[in-house]
C-alpha cells in the first residue's frame, strides 16, 4: 500500500477532472462539426493503420481523447473518476498524468502491432489485384457504409481502413494500477457483486485475451489495445517500484 499524498483526498482531483473535460469537449466539437458542417474530426485525430495511407503519429495521442458513441465516452469517463481519482489522490499530478498517457499510448502502439499481424494474414489471403482494388476503394467505400462482397477483401479493408478512437487502453491501465495498489478493495460487479479488485482485474483481463483471440465477427472492440494498456501499466509501476527514490 502507498500513502496518500500531501494535500489529503480529493473526490475530483485536477488532472482527473481536466482529462474528462477534454474528452467532454472534443466529443460535443466532433457532433456539431460533424452534424452542421460535415468536418469528421476523426479524420486527423483517431488512430489509423500505417498502411492505410491516413496515419499521422500525432494519433497515436490524440486517439486516446476520441469517442464514437455517447455511451462509449459515458463508461471510460465513469472508470477514469472511479479508478483515476484514487491513483491521482495517492500519486499526485504529474505521476498519474504521465502514466495515464503512457498506457493511452502504449495501447495503441500494441493495437497497431496485432493489427498489422492480421492485416498481413489477410493479405495472405487475396491476390496482388484484390490487395490494390482494396488499396484504391476500401476507404471510399467505408465512408459511405459499404463494404467488398468478397468476404476476405471486406475483412483486409476493415483491418487496414476502420481506425480506433477512445480512452480505453489508457483506462484499463487505470484499472490495473488499481488492481496493483489496491488489491483488496471491494468493487461491485453491476453495483451489487462485491469482489476484491486483484480478482476483478485478472478475470477482466483474462476475458479481454479470450475476446481477442476468438476474433468474432463484428466485433469491433479493440481488445489487444486494452492489454496493451494493462502490460503498459504493469511495466510501469515495477519501475516506479524498482526506482521508488525517485518520485515525481
Amino acid at each position: 500500500m502507498m500513502n496518500m499524498r500531501k494535500g489529503g483526498f480529493s473526490i475530483l482531483p485536477e488532472v482527473v477532472k481536466n482529462l474528462m473535460i477534454i474528452n467532454g469537449l472534443l466529443f460535443f466539437l466532433s457532433a456539431v462539426l460533424g452534424d452542421k458542417f460535415f468536418v469528421d474530426l476523426s479524420k486527423w485525430l483517431a488512430l489509423y493503420q500505417p498502411g492505410s495511407g491516413s496515419f499521422m503519429p500525432h494519433q497515436l495521442v490524440t486517439h486516446v481523447f476520441m469517442h464514437g458513441s455517447l455511451s462509449h465516452i459515458f463508461f471510460n469517463m465513469f472508470a477514469l473518476w472511479m479508478f483515476g481519482s484514487a491513483l491521482e489522490n495517492v500519486w499526485g499530478a504529474k505521476r498519474f498524468l504521465v502514466y495515464y498517457m503512457l498506457t493511452g499510448i502504449g495501447a495503441g502502439l500494441f493495437h497497431l502491432g496485432v493489427t498489422q499481424l492480421q492485416i498481413s494474414w489477410a493479405e495472405a489471403e487475396l491476390t496482388a489485384q484484390q490487395i490494390a482494388t482494396v488499396l484504391e476503394q476500401g476507404k471510399g467505400a467505408l465512408a459511405i457504409g459499404k463494404n467488398f462482397t468478397d468476404p476476405d477483401m471486406a475483412k483486409y479493408n476493415y483491418l487496414l481502413n476502420i481506425p480506433t478512437v477512445g480512452a480505453s487502453g489508457a483506462v484499463f491501465g487505470l484499472l490495473l494500477g488499481f488492481g496493483m495498489l489496491f488489491p483488496n478493495q471491494r468493487i461491485y460487479l453491476y453495483f451489487a457483486i462485491p469482489i476484491k479488485a486483484k480478482y476483478f482485474v485478472i478475470g477482466y483481463g483474462l476475458l479481454e485475451l479470450i475476446t481477442g483471440l476468438s476474433n468474432r465477427p463484428g466485433d469491433n472492440v479493440a481488445h489487444f489495445a486494452h492489454l496493451g494498456g494493462m502490460v503498459i501499466g504493469f511495466l510501469i509501476i515495477k519501475y516506479w517500484q524498482r526506482n521508488s527514490g525517485h518520485f515525481y
